[in-house]
């Protein structure tokens, strides 16, 4: 079965790092496209970033871009995004799914749906 594991969330200092990671299972990582979704408190999904199987191909939200870095091993089926520069508005859980349909698709959603293709999410806490 599909099953996805964020960690790596925490508190940091405006301007701080994190690193997230993804672990994942039970389908074909290295073929498959990879996706990075936040939620701040109260309000809805905002697509952040993705990544195409070989990890050649990448894309980010204006509002990260150059801040954000996601790559990927695909020999240990793990997904990561690097959080630099952080501002308090970064602040919100951090889930990786599996797939990427455009940006739309997520900020049409109000909060993650209950598929397997979603990892419960790590929170980033972004205050000083």
């Amino acid at each position: 079965e599909v099953q996805l594991a964020e960690s790596g969330g925490g508190l940091v200092r405006p301007g701080g790092s994190l690193k997230l990671s993804c672990a994942a299972s039970g389908f074909t990582f290295r073929t498959t496209w990879m996706t990075w979704v936040r939620q701040a408190p109260g309000k809805g999904l905002e697509w952040v970033s993705a990544m195409s199987p070989g990890g050649l191909s990448t894309f980010y939200t204006k509002s990260v871009e150059g801040r954000f870095t996601i790559s990927r091993d695909n020999a240990k089926s793990t997904l990561y995004l690097q959080l630099d520069s952080l501002k308090s508005e970064d602040t919100a859980k951090y889930f990786c799914t599996k797939e990427w349909f455009g940006e739309k698709y997520y900020s049409d959603l109000t909060e993650p749906p209950p598929s397997p293709d979603w990892g419960q999410g790590t929170q980033v806490t972004v205050s000083s």
